[in-house]
């Protein structure tokens, strides 16, 4: 009986170790996706003109969806707008 928590907290501090592994290496990732964002925008400075290389060093994609129409009959399209290294901005 000892020995069977012993082995189910010896588990659950496993899996806690992996999670804590997981979540540190995400937010690594995250800082690294930032200052790739931040030297691109560095690199760019203040655009003159929206050129399709500017558009394609900035942006991931661009997701358009399904247009739907309101009750009055006016039309709406959501569209998206994913930028490389730091996805959807809102």
């Amino acid at each position: 009986m000892l020995s069977q928590r012993y082995q189910q907290e010896q588990e659950e501090q496993e899996q806690k170790i992996q999670d804590c592994k997981a979540s540190l290496a995400a937010g690594r990732q995250t800082v690294e996706d930032a200052q790739k964002w931040v030297a691109l925008i560095k690199q760019i400075g203040v655009p003159k003109e929206l050129t399709a290389e500017l558009l394609n060093t900035l942006i991931e994609k661009i997701v358009v969806h399904e247009a739907t129409e309101d009750d009055f009959g006016f039309r709406q399209q959501e569209i998206e707008i994913i930028f490389r290294f730091v996805g959807k901005i809102d």
